[in-house]
């Protein structure tokens, strides 16, 4: 392959559209807010990619293999300081606390239950839990969306979903001075049958449930805004792997009947403020032994098949969400190089280039807000969980929010390999252009002129290894100081003329 070239330009670019200030936001999980079992971690050998990922049990059923691929969580300490200044030098962002165990949660705000789970629900939200979220929330200067539980615990399939649960959630955050900004009804409900619904629920009975919950919240918090549906379908097949190898029946094997987001959709009347859906890059090393068509190796996570599959799916989600909430908002409230607690390379550099590649496309298509899952569970979480500790992802995001603006501009610029380039307005509100130049390709510089002298921002791996679980920016090491200070994000300034990008590095650029 012959090295690329490419053409910066300090102005006359054509505008495509003006995007969310909160484009970069994320989850926490509710199994993280209440404890309870989640992915467990990989070593740091599996990390490094020098120990393959095995899984103990003989068994070949998502059930069977269940106990090897979890383990318990206590519930996360939203007080601690470290977590609360690194999660507010992201800036103002939109915190999702939901998932599939938020579906299946009693919300335990009298303390009547003593701690036991009532029959029909998986686990219980205290009071101080939930107070726990809206002090997050506050101290970081968020806004807040969630789900709601709909399990049998509340009703049965038959029986119009009553309010009485949601009522208690979002009664109290009023109450507290946090309101609740948006809410989904349910995670994920094109999983119909392992969502945590009632038994034998359909289709028809999501679409009256569904007119319930947002007609409710319209009459009584009208400034909440109604999101959904939630879904992973973006209504075209979508192959997780380049070669498409494997049965399209995998997923449906594991996780029982999928609905798609027609099915959903097509019988209800309440319209939505936002349309959203969830997005990964297939599913990690966790599930691969089961749903095999959906993992991708190691060797392609910079490939241009690997990498267009988030944007891919956002153009296809966008006719959805023109049928179904023309003019609206479009939100991937989940997103992530994996489902399954993400691949031993997610909190690595190499997820790096995922992460902003995603940014970069979605913002071309559409204005909204990509949730990364999550902020701090599991192998793809932006801090490590327990220390708090940055992630390179999470330094991507402070780079990108200190950088990048909402006007997205056309970079005239065919997206390939070694030459994937994003430009929008400055962040700082000066006049003057930020670009994004992502090569991915593992042996060949790209080259640009400078029009003018600019700043420059160069991400890598450290020692130049991909799996590195430490970035470098223009060389130096991102890490936290002695007293948890973030390290100065300091550009190297360059003189008008030639310049070059080295194979694997995430470069910003502000002229």
């Amino acid at each position: 392959m012959m090295s690329e070239c490419i053409e910066l330009k300090k102005e006359g670019l054509l505008p495509i559209q003006n995007g969310n200030p909160m484009l970069v936001s994320y989850n926490i999980e509710f199994a993280e807010v209440t404890g309870g079992t989640f992915w467990k971690a990989y070593t740091p050998e599996q990390v490094a990619g020098t120990e393959d990922f095995t899984i103990p049990s003989k068994g070949t059923s998502f059930n069977e293999m269940f106990a090897d691929l979890m383990q318990s969580y206590p519930p996360i300490n939203l007080y601690d300081e470290k977590l609360r200044n690194l999660a507010r030098e992201l800036g103002p962002v939109w915190v999702r606390v939901s998932g599939t165990w938020a579906t299946k949660t009693y919300y335990d705000f009298d303390g009547t239950t003593d701690g036991k789970v009532p029959e029909g629900y998986l686990n219980v939200l205290t009071k101080e839990q939930w107070l726990g979220v809206l002090d997050f929330v506050k101290a970081i200067h968020a806004k807040l969306l969630i789900s709601v539980s709909n399990c049998p615990g509340l009703h049965k399939a038959e029986e119009p979903f009553p309010t009485r649960e949601a009522e208690k959630l979002f009664s109290l955050s009023k109450e507290y001075g946090v309101p609740i900004n948006a809410a989904e009804f349910t995670n994920e409900p094109n999983m119909i049958d392992s969502s945590g619904f009632p038994e034998g629920y359909t289709p028809e009975d999501y679409h009256r449930d569904q007119d319930i919950f947002f007609r409710w919240v319209r009459a009584n918090y009208p400034e909440c805004l109604c999101v959904g549906p939630c879904t992973t379908d973006s209504g075209e097949i979508r192959s997780g792997k380049s070669d498409d190898e494997g049965s399209p029946g995998d997923v449906e094997r594991v996780m029982g009947t999928l609905c798609s987001t027609d099915d959903l959709m097509s019988g209800t009347k309440e319209p939505l403020d936002v349309y959203s859906y969830h997005y990964y890059n297939g599913v990690s090393e966790r599930l691969a032994k089961v749903i095999a068509s959906a993992h991708w190796p190691a060797s392609e996570a910079l490939s241009e098949a690997y990498l267009d599959g988030a944007v891919g799916f956002a153009k296809d989600s966008a006719k959805l969400r023109d049928k179904y909430c023309p003019d609206g908002e479009m939100w991937v409230t989940e997103s992530g190089d994996a489902a399954g607690g993400g691949d031993t390379w997610a909190s690595t550099y190499m997820d790096v280039f995922r992460t902003l590649n995603e940014l970069g496309g979605f913002s071309k298509i559409t204005g909204g807000v990509v949730f990364h899952n999550t902020l701090c569970s599991s192998d793809y979480g932006l801090l490590e969980h327990g220390t708090f500790n940055p992630r390179p992802n999470y330094f991507a995001f402070l780079i990108w929010n200190q950088l990048m603006g909402t006007v997205v501009y056309d970079a005239k610029e065919e997206i390939r390999e070694g030459a994937h380039v994003f430009v929008h307005s400055r962040r700082d509100g000066k006049k003057g252009i930020a670009y994004l130049i992502l090569n991915n390709s593992l042996t060949e510089s790209t080259s640009a002129v400078l029009p003018k002298e600019a700043e420059r921002y160069t991400l890598a791996g450290e020692d130049g290894n991909l799996r590195a679980t430490v970035m470098t920016l223009n060389g130096k090491p991102l890490a936290l100081g002695p007293d948890n200070e973030l390290p100065e994000i300091i550009p190297e300034y360059c003189p008008a003329g030639p310049i070059t990008f080295a194979p694997a590095t995430c470069t910003f650029v502000i002229l």
